[in-house]
Protein backbone atom coordinates (compact mmCIF):
# COMPACT_ATOMS: atom_id res chain seq x y z
CA UNK A 1 0.00 0.00 0.00
CA UNK A 2 1.44 3.28 -0.81
CA UNK A 3 2.38 5.80 1.83
CA UNK A 4 2.00 5.74 5.78
CA UNK A 5 -1.17 5.55 7.63
CA UNK A 6 -0.79 8.07 10.76
CA UNK A 7 -1.57 7.83 13.99
CA UNK A 8 -1.84 4.33 15.67
CA UNK A 9 -4.45 1.71 16.75
CA UNK A 10 -4.39 1.67 21.06
CA UNK A 11 -7.16 -0.79 21.08
CA UNK A 12 -8.53 -3.51 18.69
CA UNK A 13 -11.24 -2.34 16.71
CA UNK A 14 -13.99 -3.97 15.11
CA UNK A 15 -14.94 -2.72 11.47
CA UNK A 16 -18.51 -3.20 9.88
CA UNK A 17 -17.82 -3.98 6.14
CA UNK A 18 -21.22 -3.95 3.92
CA UNK A 19 -19.66 -4.82 0.53
CA UNK A 20 -17.23 -7.01 1.30
CA UNK A 21 -17.88 -9.29 -2.06
CA UNK A 22 -17.40 -6.04 -3.65
CA UNK A 23 -14.85 -4.55 -6.10
CA UNK A 24 -13.27 -2.00 -3.42
CA UNK A 25 -14.67 -4.29 -0.21
CA UNK A 26 -12.69 -7.31 -1.31
CA UNK A 27 -9.54 -5.25 -0.98
CA UNK A 28 -10.20 -3.21 1.85
CA UNK A 29 -11.11 -6.06 4.39
CA UNK A 30 -7.19 -7.57 3.76
CA UNK A 31 -5.79 -4.06 4.64
CA UNK A 32 -8.25 -3.37 7.25
CA UNK A 33 -6.51 -6.75 8.87
CA UNK A 34 -3.11 -5.72 7.92
CA UNK A 35 -3.70 -1.98 9.83
CA UNK A 36 -4.67 -3.96 13.08
CA UNK A 37 -8.58 -4.07 12.84
CA UNK A 38 -10.99 -6.64 13.73
CA UNK A 39 -13.86 -6.51 10.57
CA UNK A 40 -17.51 -7.66 10.34
CA UNK A 41 -18.31 -8.49 7.08
CA UNK A 42 -22.09 -7.98 6.27
CA UNK A 43 -22.85 -9.56 3.08
CA UNK A 44 -26.30 -11.48 0.93
CA UNK A 45 -24.25 -14.35 0.43
CA UNK A 46 -21.50 -15.62 2.55
CA UNK A 47 -20.26 -18.40 0.28
CA UNK A 48 -19.12 -15.31 -2.41
CA UNK A 49 -16.24 -14.96 -0.01
CA UNK A 50 -15.32 -18.91 -0.02
CA UNK A 51 -11.92 -18.76 -0.98
CA UNK A 52 -10.39 -15.35 0.34
CA UNK A 53 -7.10 -16.07 2.73
CA UNK A 54 -8.42 -13.55 4.63
CA UNK A 55 -11.51 -15.04 5.57
CA UNK A 56 -9.41 -17.48 7.89
CA UNK A 57 -8.23 -15.11 10.15
CA UNK A 58 -9.27 -15.06 13.55
CA UNK A 59 -10.53 -11.78 13.67
CA UNK A 60 -12.53 -11.85 10.98
CA UNK A 61 -16.69 -12.32 11.12
CA UNK A 62 -18.73 -13.15 8.32
CA UNK A 63 -22.29 -12.65 8.95
CA UNK A 64 -24.98 -13.35 6.57
CA UNK A 65 -26.98 -9.63 6.33
CA UNK A 66 -30.21 -8.28 4.49
CA UNK A 67 -29.49 -4.15 4.30
CA UNK A 68 -33.12 -3.97 3.83
CA UNK A 69 -34.04 -5.71 7.40
CA UNK A 70 -33.31 -2.86 9.79
CA UNK A 71 -33.88 -4.92 13.02
CA UNK A 72 -31.74 -7.78 11.87
CA UNK A 73 -28.90 -4.99 10.49
CA UNK A 74 -28.94 -3.23 13.58
CA UNK A 75 -28.07 -6.65 15.50
CA UNK A 76 -25.25 -7.38 13.84
CA UNK A 77 -24.17 -3.83 13.53
CA UNK A 78 -23.76 -3.83 17.48
CA UNK A 79 -20.34 -3.80 18.68
CA UNK A 80 -18.60 -2.20 15.90
CA UNK A 81 -17.11 1.30 15.92
CA UNK A 82 -17.36 2.53 12.51
CA UNK A 83 -19.10 0.69 9.49
CA UNK A 84 -17.94 0.70 5.85
CA UNK A 85 -21.23 1.40 3.30
CA UNK A 86 -19.76 0.29 -0.28
CA UNK A 87 -22.71 -0.98 -1.57
CA UNK A 88 -24.35 0.68 -4.53
CA UNK A 89 -26.17 -0.17 -7.51
CA UNK A 90 -23.92 -0.04 -10.67
CA UNK A 91 -27.09 0.71 -12.56
CA UNK A 92 -28.69 3.33 -10.65
CA UNK A 93 -29.49 5.72 -13.90
CA UNK A 94 -32.59 3.61 -13.83
CA UNK A 95 -35.12 5.19 -11.43
CA UNK A 96 -35.58 1.65 -10.00
CA UNK A 97 -32.24 0.85 -9.00
CA UNK A 98 -31.78 4.49 -7.66
CA UNK A 99 -35.01 4.70 -5.70
CA UNK A 100 -33.77 1.01 -4.05
CA UNK A 101 -30.31 2.47 -3.26
CA UNK A 102 -31.92 5.62 -1.40
CA UNK A 103 -34.36 3.23 0.54
CA UNK A 104 -31.05 1.09 1.73
CA UNK A 105 -28.86 4.09 2.97
CA UNK A 106 -31.61 4.91 5.19
CA UNK A 107 -32.04 1.97 6.62
CA UNK A 108 -28.19 1.57 7.12
CA UNK A 109 -28.06 5.01 8.64
CA UNK A 110 -30.49 4.22 11.02
CA UNK A 111 -29.67 1.33 12.21
CA UNK A 112 -25.80 2.34 12.43
CA UNK A 113 -27.29 5.17 14.92
CA UNK A 114 -29.67 2.15 16.77
CA UNK A 115 -26.19 0.19 17.28
CA UNK A 116 -24.62 2.52 18.58
CA UNK A 117 -21.64 2.43 15.44
CA UNK A 118 -19.51 5.73 15.68
CA UNK A 119 -19.08 6.78 12.44
CA UNK A 120 -19.84 5.79 8.72
CA UNK A 121 -17.45 5.65 5.42
CA UNK A 122 -19.04 5.66 2.01
CA UNK A 123 -17.10 6.33 -1.10
CA UNK A 124 -18.80 8.58 -3.84
CA UNK A 125 -18.29 9.86 -7.01
CA UNK A 126 -16.71 12.93 -8.01
CA UNK A 127 -18.87 15.65 -10.14
CA UNK A 128 -20.08 19.56 -9.93
CA UNK A 129 -24.03 19.75 -8.16
CA UNK A 130 -25.87 21.09 -10.42
CA UNK A 131 -28.64 20.11 -13.05
CA UNK A 132 -26.14 18.75 -15.42
CA UNK A 133 -25.02 15.69 -13.28
CA UNK A 134 -25.31 12.43 -14.69
CA UNK A 135 -28.09 10.65 -12.79
CA UNK A 136 -25.26 7.77 -11.66
CA UNK A 137 -23.77 10.75 -10.18
CA UNK A 138 -26.86 12.09 -8.54
CA UNK A 139 -27.47 9.09 -7.22
CA UNK A 140 -24.43 8.71 -5.29
CA UNK A 141 -24.84 12.64 -3.94
CA UNK A 142 -28.58 11.62 -2.89
CA UNK A 143 -27.22 8.28 -0.94
CA UNK A 144 -24.42 10.87 0.89
CA UNK A 145 -27.46 12.55 2.28
CA UNK A 146 -29.42 9.64 2.86
CA UNK A 147 -26.01 8.26 5.52
CA UNK A 148 -26.22 11.33 7.14
CA UNK A 149 -29.81 11.79 8.02
CA UNK A 150 -29.68 9.48 11.45
CA UNK A 151 -27.34 11.58 12.98
CA UNK A 152 -24.37 9.34 12.88
CA UNK A 153 -20.97 11.51 11.82
CA UNK A 154 -20.07 10.16 8.06
CA UNK A 155 -16.61 10.04 6.56
CA UNK A 156 -16.98 10.57 2.55
CA UNK A 157 -14.79 9.73 -0.06
CA UNK A 158 -15.34 10.83 -3.48
CA UNK A 159 -13.38 9.33 -6.32
CA UNK A 160 -13.37 10.18 -10.27
CA UNK A 161 -12.34 6.95 -12.39
CA UNK A 162 -10.79 4.30 -10.26
CA UNK A 163 -7.79 2.53 -12.59
CA UNK A 164 -7.58 -0.83 -10.90
CA UNK A 165 -7.17 -4.27 -12.57
CA UNK A 166 -10.75 -5.75 -12.60
CA UNK A 167 -12.36 -2.38 -11.69
CA UNK A 168 -15.42 -1.53 -14.52
CA UNK A 169 -14.27 1.87 -15.59
CA UNK A 170 -10.60 0.88 -16.15
CA UNK A 171 -12.32 -2.52 -18.20
CA UNK A 172 -13.72 -0.42 -20.47
CA UNK A 173 -10.96 1.74 -21.34
CA UNK A 174 -8.76 -1.82 -21.58
CA UNK A 175 -11.05 -3.00 -24.37
CA UNK A 176 -11.85 -0.33 -26.24
CA UNK A 177 -8.28 0.67 -26.55
CA UNK A 178 -7.15 -3.01 -27.06
CA UNK A 179 -9.83 -4.22 -30.00
CA UNK A 180 -10.22 -0.85 -32.14
CA UNK A 181 -7.49 0.70 -33.66
CA UNK A 182 -10.08 3.81 -35.11
CA UNK A 183 -12.65 4.88 -32.23
CA UNK A 184 -16.22 6.51 -33.28
CA UNK A 185 -16.49 8.75 -29.56
CA UNK A 186 -19.15 10.92 -28.09
CA UNK A 187 -17.37 14.56 -27.27
CA UNK A 188 -16.52 13.78 -23.59
CA UNK A 189 -13.36 12.45 -24.68
CA UNK A 190 -11.86 15.39 -23.99
CA UNK A 191 -13.57 16.49 -20.64
CA UNK A 192 -11.06 16.80 -17.78
CA UNK A 193 -10.62 13.52 -15.20
CA UNK A 194 -8.37 13.03 -12.29
CA UNK A 195 -8.46 9.47 -12.29
CA UNK A 196 -6.59 7.85 -8.93
CA UNK A 197 -5.00 4.56 -8.80
CA UNK A 198 -7.25 1.66 -6.57
CA UNK A 199 -4.58 1.64 -3.79
CA UNK A 200 -4.16 4.91 -3.11
CA UNK A 201 -7.91 4.60 -2.80
CA UNK A 202 -8.07 1.75 -0.54
CA UNK A 203 -4.92 3.78 1.58
CA UNK A 204 -7.18 6.94 1.74
CA UNK A 205 -10.02 4.59 2.62
CA UNK A 206 -8.24 2.72 5.67
CA UNK A 207 -6.25 6.05 6.78
CA UNK A 208 -9.55 8.02 8.10
CA UNK A 209 -10.19 5.44 10.43
CA UNK A 210 -6.65 6.65 12.59
CA UNK A 211 -7.50 10.75 11.80
CA UNK A 212 -10.55 12.51 13.74
CA UNK A 213 -9.94 14.99 11.83
CA UNK A 214 -11.60 13.21 9.30
CA UNK A 215 -14.56 12.23 11.04
CA UNK A 216 -17.85 14.36 10.07
CA UNK A 217 -15.74 15.57 6.21
CA UNK A 218 -16.28 14.93 3.24
CA UNK A 219 -13.15 14.94 0.63
CA UNK A 220 -12.12 15.10 -2.57
CA UNK A 221 -9.97 12.46 -3.67
CA UNK A 222 -7.71 11.77 -6.84
CA UNK A 223 -4.24 11.30 -8.41
CA UNK A 224 -1.75 13.66 -9.29
CA UNK A 225 -2.84 14.40 -12.59
CA UNK A 226 -5.36 16.20 -14.54
CA UNK A 227 -6.00 14.62 -17.78
CA UNK A 228 -8.83 14.08 -20.61
CA UNK A 229 -10.14 11.02 -21.29
CA UNK A 230 -8.36 10.78 -25.28
CA UNK A 231 -5.65 11.49 -23.57
CA UNK A 232 -6.04 8.94 -20.66
CA UNK A 233 -6.45 6.16 -24.13
CA UNK A 234 -3.12 7.52 -25.60
CA UNK A 235 -1.14 6.37 -22.44
CA UNK A 236 -3.36 2.75 -22.55
CA UNK A 237 -2.59 2.56 -25.73
CA UNK A 238 1.65 2.95 -24.77
CA UNK A 239 1.39 0.36 -22.21
CA UNK A 240 -0.96 -1.91 -23.93
CA UNK A 241 1.75 -2.10 -26.93
CA UNK A 242 -0.62 -1.35 -29.31
CA UNK A 243 -0.38 1.04 -32.36
CA UNK A 244 -1.23 5.04 -31.97
CA UNK A 245 -5.47 4.83 -31.92
CA UNK A 246 -7.65 7.46 -33.85
CA UNK A 247 -9.94 8.88 -31.69
CA UNK A 248 -12.63 10.41 -33.76
CA UNK A 249 -15.14 12.63 -31.69
CA UNK A 250 -18.75 13.02 -32.62
CA UNK A 251 -21.51 15.36 -30.84
CA UNK A 252 -24.19 13.35 -31.78
CA UNK A 253 -23.66 9.86 -30.10
CA UNK A 254 -25.62 9.78 -26.85
CA UNK A 255 -24.81 7.99 -23.52
CA UNK A 256 -27.46 4.96 -24.29
CA UNK A 257 -25.53 4.86 -27.97
CA UNK A 258 -22.44 4.81 -26.03
CA UNK A 259 -23.55 2.66 -23.86
CA UNK A 260 -24.60 0.14 -26.27
CA UNK A 261 -21.35 0.15 -28.49
CA UNK A 262 -19.45 -0.40 -25.15
CA UNK A 263 -21.60 -4.01 -24.82
CA UNK A 264 -20.56 -5.08 -28.12
CA UNK A 265 -16.78 -4.24 -27.66
CA UNK A 266 -16.62 -5.22 -24.24
CA UNK A 267 -17.48 -7.28 -21.15
CA UNK A 268 -19.64 -5.15 -19.92
CA UNK A 269 -23.93 -5.12 -20.32
CA UNK A 270 -25.47 -1.73 -21.43
CA UNK A 271 -26.89 -1.46 -18.36
CA UNK A 272 -24.10 -1.34 -16.56
CA UNK A 273 -22.14 1.10 -19.22
CA UNK A 274 -25.12 3.47 -19.52
CA UNK A 275 -24.58 4.91 -16.26
CA UNK A 276 -20.84 5.22 -16.63
CA UNK A 277 -20.91 6.48 -20.23
CA UNK A 278 -23.60 9.37 -18.38
CA UNK A 279 -20.70 10.12 -15.88
CA UNK A 280 -18.31 10.94 -18.37
CA UNK A 281 -19.83 14.07 -19.63
CA UNK A 282 -19.16 15.56 -16.07
CA UNK A 283 -15.98 17.19 -15.34
CA UNK A 284 -14.42 15.08 -12.26
CA UNK A 285 -11.46 17.19 -10.73
CA UNK A 286 -10.83 17.61 -7.17
CA UNK A 287 -12.09 20.94 -5.95
CA UNK A 288 -9.86 20.44 -2.73
CA UNK A 289 -7.24 19.07 -1.10
CA UNK A 290 -7.25 18.28 2.46
CA UNK A 291 -7.18 14.62 2.29
CA UNK A 292 -3.63 15.19 0.98
CA UNK A 293 -2.72 16.73 3.85
CA UNK A 294 -4.09 14.42 6.66
CA UNK A 295 -3.43 11.04 4.93
CA UNK A 296 0.00 11.43 3.10
CA UNK A 297 1.10 9.47 0.22
CA UNK A 298 2.45 8.83 -2.94
CA UNK A 299 0.27 9.15 -5.91
CA UNK A 300 0.33 7.30 -8.59
CA UNK A 301 0.26 9.00 -11.81
CA UNK A 302 -1.79 7.48 -14.38
CA UNK A 303 0.39 5.74 -16.41
CA UNK A 304 1.90 4.41 -13.16
CA UNK A 305 -1.45 3.40 -12.14
CA UNK A 306 -2.66 1.92 -15.65
CA UNK A 307 1.39 -0.58 -15.66
CA UNK A 308 0.57 -1.65 -11.94
CA UNK A 309 -3.18 -2.99 -13.22
CA UNK A 310 -1.75 -4.48 -16.20
CA UNK A 311 1.01 -6.11 -14.71
CA UNK A 312 -1.56 -7.82 -12.34
CA UNK A 313 -3.65 -8.77 -15.01
CA UNK A 314 -0.47 -10.66 -16.56
CA UNK A 315 0.54 -12.52 -13.51
CA UNK A 316 -3.18 -13.43 -12.53
CA UNK A 317 -2.95 -11.57 -9.28
CA UNK A 318 -6.19 -9.67 -9.46
CA UNK A 319 -8.06 -9.48 -6.21
CA UNK A 320 -11.45 -8.80 -7.34
CA UNK A 321 -13.36 -7.89 -10.71
CA UNK A 322 -16.55 -5.97 -11.28
CA UNK A 323 -18.18 -9.01 -12.12
CA UNK A 324 -17.87 -10.55 -8.63
CA UNK A 325 -20.36 -7.93 -7.54
CA UNK A 326 -23.14 -9.42 -9.47
CA UNK A 327 -26.06 -10.71 -8.17
CA UNK A 328 -25.84 -13.98 -6.47
CA UNK A 329 -29.53 -15.77 -7.00
CA UNK A 330 -30.00 -18.38 -5.09
CA UNK A 331 -30.62 -21.79 -7.37
CA UNK A 332 -33.58 -22.29 -9.16
CA UNK A 333 -36.61 -23.87 -7.90
CA UNK A 334 -36.88 -26.75 -10.15
CA UNK A 335 -39.70 -28.75 -8.25
CA UNK A 336 -43.31 -28.19 -10.03
CA UNK A 337 -42.18 -27.40 -13.94
CA UNK A 338 -40.97 -29.20 -17.10
CA UNK A 339 -36.92 -29.73 -16.03
CA UNK A 340 -34.73 -31.34 -19.38
CA UNK A 341 -31.61 -32.96 -18.11
CA UNK A 342 -29.19 -33.80 -20.25
CA UNK A 343 -26.33 -36.26 -17.94
CA UNK A 344 -23.26 -37.90 -19.30
CA UNK A 345 -20.36 -39.91 -17.30
CA UNK A 346 -16.77 -40.72 -18.15
CA UNK A 347 -14.34 -43.06 -16.64
CA UNK A 348 -11.09 -41.09 -15.90
CA UNK A 349 -7.78 -43.12 -15.71
CA UNK A 350 -6.34 -40.07 -12.85
CA UNK A 351 -7.33 -39.17 -9.07
CA UNK A 352 -10.27 -37.19 -8.56
CA UNK A 353 -8.41 -34.18 -7.62
CA UNK A 354 -6.79 -34.33 -11.16
CA UNK A 355 -10.30 -34.61 -12.77
CA UNK A 356 -11.65 -31.64 -10.57
CA UNK A 357 -8.81 -28.93 -11.59
CA UNK A 358 -9.46 -29.90 -15.27
CA UNK A 359 -12.79 -28.95 -14.78
CA UNK A 360 -12.14 -25.89 -12.58
CA UNK A 361 -10.18 -24.67 -15.83
CA UNK A 362 -13.01 -24.27 -18.27
CA UNK A 363 -13.74 -21.09 -19.86
CA UNK A 364 -11.56 -17.88 -20.43
CA UNK A 365 -8.57 -18.10 -22.22
CA UNK A 366 -8.37 -21.69 -21.69
CA UNK A 367 -11.41 -22.46 -23.81
CA UNK A 368 -14.68 -24.62 -23.52
CA UNK A 369 -12.93 -27.73 -25.95
CA UNK A 370 -15.72 -27.31 -28.61
CA UNK A 371 -14.78 -23.96 -28.69
CA UNK A 372 -16.22 -23.25 -32.52
CA UNK A 373 -20.22 -23.89 -30.95
CA UNK A 374 -19.23 -22.23 -27.83
CA UNK A 375 -17.92 -19.22 -29.88
CA UNK A 376 -20.81 -19.13 -31.90
CA UNK A 377 -22.77 -19.38 -28.55
CA UNK A 378 -21.40 -16.19 -27.42
CA UNK A 379 -21.63 -14.02 -30.05
CA UNK A 380 -25.40 -14.22 -30.43
CA UNK A 381 -25.86 -14.04 -26.89
CA UNK A 382 -23.95 -10.77 -27.11
CA UNK A 383 -26.12 -9.47 -29.79
CA UNK A 384 -29.18 -10.46 -27.81
CA UNK A 385 -27.84 -8.31 -25.05
CA UNK A 386 -26.04 -11.48 -22.94
CA UNK A 387 -22.15 -10.97 -21.79
CA UNK A 388 -21.30 -13.55 -24.12
CA UNK A 389 -17.68 -14.62 -23.26
CA UNK A 390 -16.34 -11.89 -22.86
CA UNK A 391 -16.55 -11.61 -19.27
CA UNK A 392 -13.36 -14.03 -19.15
CA UNK A 393 -12.46 -15.50 -15.64
CA UNK A 394 -10.72 -14.24 -12.74
CA UNK A 395 -7.96 -16.52 -12.58
CA UNK A 396 -6.58 -19.29 -15.40
CA UNK A 397 -6.69 -22.00 -13.28
CA UNK A 398 -8.73 -22.01 -9.77
CA UNK A 399 -12.54 -21.12 -9.32
CA UNK A 400 -14.79 -20.29 -6.22
CA UNK A 401 -18.33 -19.33 -5.48
CA UNK A 402 -19.47 -16.34 -6.83
CA UNK A 403 -16.82 -16.15 -9.46
CA UNK A 404 -17.87 -15.23 -13.15
CA UNK A 405 -17.09 -17.47 -15.93
CA UNK A 406 -17.84 -16.31 -19.36
CA UNK A 407 -21.57 -16.11 -19.32
CA UNK A 408 -21.83 -18.35 -16.20
CA UNK A 409 -21.07 -18.04 -12.56
CA UNK A 410 -19.82 -20.31 -10.33
CA UNK A 411 -22.86 -21.57 -7.70
CA UNK A 412 -22.00 -24.29 -5.86
CA UNK A 413 -18.24 -25.79 -5.24
CA UNK A 414 -16.52 -28.27 -3.24
CA UNK A 415 -13.09 -28.98 -4.14
CA UNK A 416 -12.77 -32.07 -5.31
CA UNK A 417 -16.08 -33.31 -5.64
CA UNK A 418 -18.61 -30.52 -7.05
CA UNK A 419 -18.86 -27.71 -9.53
CA UNK A 420 -21.88 -25.87 -10.62
CA UNK A 421 -22.11 -23.30 -12.99
CA UNK A 422 -25.23 -20.98 -13.24
CA UNK A 423 -26.29 -19.45 -16.83
CA UNK A 424 -26.36 -15.76 -17.29
CA UNK A 425 -26.39 -15.80 -21.09
CA UNK A 426 -29.91 -14.77 -22.59
CA UNK A 427 -32.29 -17.93 -22.23
CA UNK A 428 -35.73 -18.54 -22.40
CA UNK A 429 -35.49 -20.54 -19.05
CA UNK A 430 -33.34 -21.35 -16.12
CA UNK A 431 -29.93 -23.51 -16.67
CA UNK A 432 -27.86 -25.03 -14.75
CA UNK A 433 -24.40 -27.00 -16.01
CA UNK A 434 -23.02 -29.29 -12.96
CA UNK A 435 -20.24 -31.41 -12.42
CA UNK A 436 -19.48 -34.49 -10.10
CA UNK A 437 -16.56 -36.14 -9.45
CA UNK A 438 -16.32 -39.50 -7.73
CA UNK A 439 -13.31 -41.37 -6.99
CA UNK A 440 -13.08 -44.52 -7.55
CA UNK A 441 -9.49 -45.42 -6.27
CA UNK A 442 -5.90 -43.60 -5.96
CA UNK A 443 -5.71 -43.72 -9.47
CA UNK A 444 -9.28 -43.35 -10.84
CA UNK A 445 -12.61 -41.80 -10.82
CA UNK A 446 -15.51 -41.09 -12.83
CA UNK A 447 -16.78 -37.71 -13.82
CA UNK A 448 -20.55 -37.03 -13.88
CA UNK A 449 -21.71 -33.91 -16.37
CA UNK A 450 -25.52 -32.99 -16.06
CA UNK A 451 -27.24 -30.12 -17.90
CA UNK A 452 -30.60 -28.98 -16.12
CA UNK A 453 -33.08 -26.23 -18.18
CA UNK A 454 -36.25 -25.10 -16.35
CA UNK A 455 -38.22 -23.72 -20.13
CA UNK A 456 -40.19 -20.53 -19.65
CA UNK A 457 -43.35 -20.59 -21.53
CA UNK A 458 -43.42 -22.06 -25.80
CA UNK A 459 -40.56 -20.30 -26.62
CA UNK A 460 -38.34 -21.81 -24.04
CA UNK A 461 -39.43 -25.26 -25.28
CA UNK A 462 -38.58 -24.11 -28.55
CA UNK A 463 -35.04 -23.24 -27.93
CA UNK A 464 -34.02 -26.64 -25.96
CA UNK A 465 -35.48 -28.78 -28.99
CA UNK A 466 -33.79 -26.84 -31.31
CA UNK A 467 -29.91 -27.12 -29.63
CA UNK A 468 -30.59 -30.40 -28.40
CA UNK A 469 -28.75 -31.81 -31.58
CA UNK A 470 -25.61 -29.97 -30.78
CA UNK A 471 -25.54 -31.37 -27.15
CA UNK A 472 -23.39 -34.52 -28.56
CA UNK A 473 -20.88 -32.27 -29.85
CA UNK A 474 -20.71 -29.34 -27.39
CA UNK A 475 -20.79 -31.54 -23.70
CA UNK A 476 -19.06 -34.94 -25.63
CA UNK A 477 -16.33 -32.59 -26.56
CA UNK A 478 -16.30 -30.87 -23.43
CA UNK A 479 -15.66 -34.56 -20.79
CA UNK A 480 -13.25 -35.24 -23.86
CA UNK A 481 -11.31 -32.61 -23.49
CA UNK A 482 -11.45 -32.74 -19.04
CA UNK A 483 -10.02 -36.51 -19.36
CA UNK A 484 -7.36 -35.89 -21.43
CA UNK A 485 -6.29 -32.42 -19.56
CA UNK A 486 -7.12 -34.78 -16.16
CA UNK A 487 -4.68 -37.13 -17.15
CA UNK A 488 -2.18 -34.74 -18.22
CA UNK A 489 -2.49 -33.12 -14.60
CA UNK A 490 -1.93 -36.06 -13.10
CA UNK A 491 1.00 -36.73 -14.80
CA UNK A 492 2.58 -33.43 -14.66
CA UNK A 493 1.40 -32.08 -11.37
CA UNK A 494 0.99 -33.02 -7.64
CA UNK A 495 -2.55 -32.42 -5.14
CA UNK A 496 -2.45 -29.30 -3.45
Amino acid sequence: MPGNIPGAILILQRIAIAGATGYIGGRLAPRLLEAGYALRCLVRSPRKLEGRDWTSDSRVEVRKADLADAPSLTRELVGCDAAFYLVHSMMSAEEEYARRDLDLAHTFANAARDAGVGRIVYLGGLGETGADLSEHLSSRRDVEAALASAGVPVTVLRAAMIIGSGSASFEILRYLVQRLPVMITPKWVSTPCQPIAVDNVLAYLVGVLSVPESIGGVFDIGGCQVLCYRDIMRIMAEELGVPRRWILPVPVLTPRLSSYWIHLVTPLSNKIARPLAEGLKNEVVCREDRIIRLIPQKLLDVREAIHAALSQLESHMVETNWSLAGPMPGDPDWSGGTVFRDEREVSIEAPAWAAFRAVCRVGGGNGWYADWLWKIRGWLDNMAGGPGLRRGRRHPDTLRYGDALDFWRVVGFERDRYLSLRAEMRLPGEALLDFRVEAKGERQCALRQTALFEPRGLFGLLYWYAVLPFHGLVFRGMLAGIQRDAVQIARLDQPR
